[in-house]
């Protein structure tokens, strides 16, 4: 990490910076259109409610027991529509409790950092956080040693919470977490490793490999070299690699500058390649393949063959934050396999199926081995700014080559959902698919459970929620 000389010399150019910033965000164009994500399904909570004895459709498992967790931006205070960009709200967490076939609570807290303290007239609880607009996390919200946290990326720090979402504290991992961290830990199941790659705004020439033990306690931070600040989101990993996802997004001085919250931009000139860490190995052992222009913010799986290559399968955009400064923007995404060979020193793109659609997950049983199956969420056709507006789930079939289609409903939209094995050692997709689905024709949502292995077939269940639940960005299964 820096110097002392070098974290003072750093902190006085932020604050010049940020003066400069302040000032021209004051005098950016007002909108003349609804900020969509500040209107419509998108529109913030204004309140935490505690909801019990939640009504159900169907039959909740019995075998499930835990909680359905799900993270997103919900600012708490009003923001600026001019300035205010999704990835910057105020994290809000929302919660169901199931047990024994029933659906005991729902809940939505704002993660403390100092906004929601400042509206809430609570203090901040302690610990380190991060610079002020990124110490309430809000992008993933996670289960680590039977513990809950709630985090973000570029240079945010874990936030504790506690079984029922309040804020226990700003925790980077009890002290053992030196720089910052990321909103996409993967889980290695046959290692008992958690990995992650991290990078921070104000340290454009360098990330991070960050591994966790079995005790969410980190023992490796291996910084990698790298050129103009690229927006890292999320990595994969195999047997032997950890993938980092170097792609032609990066930080964006005059964006900064101008007064924007997110400074990152399309960048044509910054080199698109991924690269292949070894899981063990020193940053400067990392092997860069080229891959064609595009933007990945989530990979699937990704696994190594027999003859040395890595497999990855990820949501590409041929583009991404090119135009709108509200939220990403993106001409096309489509579901992709990359071949990536270390040794001819090329990536092979393939399309797995050419609509567009975000949010991939998988049975994570599977993680660093060969799989069958992807669930991803729909999202509109054509290009603009990226809406949570369709109402379809996708279940890729890579075996067979072949998609099937969800839909459910006019006016019904699904977000992300999560795979919950039935039992530890079951088949590839025994289980249920858990998820939020928003109903626009009443702003109310259902926690949706389906049966993974009939994906066409009628809900497991479906619990009931009196109100909209904005769209966040990712939730997960946190079993007892």
């Amino acid at each position: 990490m820096a110097s002392n000389v070098e974290t003072l010399i750093r902190g006085a150019v932020a604050k010049g910076i940020g003066k400069v910033a302040d000032f021209n965000r004051r005098r950016l164009p007002r909108p003349t259109d609804a900020h969509p994500y500040l209107t419509g399904i998108h529109k913030p909570m204004e309140e935490e409610l505690t909801l019990e004895a939640l009504a159900v459709d169907g039959e909740i498992p019995a075998a499930l027991s835990g909680r359905y967790l799900r993270n997103g931006p919900n600012p708490a205070l009003p923001p600026d529509p001019a300035s205010y960009h999704w990835f910057t709200g105020a994290g809000m967490v929302h919660g169901i409790r199931i047990e024994g076939g029933r659906a005991h609570w729902y809940r939505n807290r704002w993660v403390r950092g100092a906004e929601a303290c400042a509206k809430l007239g609570e203090p901040v609880p302690p610990g380190p956080r991060a610079a002020e607009g990124f110490d309430a996390p809000n992008t993933n919200v996670v289960g680590l040693a039977g513990r809950t946290f709630a985090i973000v990326e570029a240079g945010g720090k874990p936030a504790e919470l506690s079984d029922t979402l309040g804020t226990i504290a700003h925790n980077p991992f009890d002290g053992t977490l030196a720089g910052p961290y990321t909103a996409h830990p993967h889980h290695d199941p046959f290692a008992n490793e958690t990995h992650a790659i991290t990078y921070q705004g104000d340290r454009p020439n360098m990330v991070w490999h960050v591994v966790l033990d079995a005790d969410a306690h980190v023992i490796r931070e291996e910084a990698v070299a790298v050129a103009d600040g690229p927006s890292i989101h999320d990595c994969a990993i195999t047997r032997n690699y950890a993938l980092v996802f170097d792609l032609p997004v990066t930080f964006s001085m005059k964006s900064l500058l101008a007064g924007y919250r997110f400074p990152y931009a399309w960048n044509e000139a910054h080199p698109a390649r991924v690269g292949l860490l070894p899981r063990a190995g020193a940053g400067s052992e990392i092997l860069w393949v080229p891959v064609d222009p595009c933007y990945v913010f989530h990979p699937a799986n990704a696994f190594e063959t027999a003859d040395g290559k890595v497999i990855v399968d990820v949501v590409a955009h041929d583009t991404m934050f090119a135009e709108s400064k509200r939220g990403p923007d993106s001409p096309r995404s489509r579901m992709e396999r990359w071949t990536i060979d270390p040794t001819a020193d090329t990536t092979t793109r393939t399309v797995i199926h050419d609509h567009n659609q975000e949010f991939p997950r998988y049975d994570e049983r599977r993680t660093t081995r060969s799989y069958r199956y992807i669930y991803s969420v729909a999202l509109p056709d054509g290009a603009g700014e990226l809406a949570i507006a369709d109402t379809r789930l996708f279940r890729h079939d890579l075996e067979n080559g072949t998609t099937e289609t969800r839909d459910f409903g006019p006016g019904r939209h699904p977000g992300e959902f999560v795979f919950v094995p039935r039992s530890p050692e079951g088949a590839e997709g025994d289980g249920w698919l858990v998820g939020l689905v928003v109903n626009m024709n009443d702003e109310t949502t259902d926690l949706v459970i389906l049966n993974a292995d009939d994906f066409m077939g009628p809900p497991q269940a479906v619990v009931h929620l009196p109100h909209r639940v904005p769209p966040g960005f990712h939730g997960n299964w946190v079993a007892d």
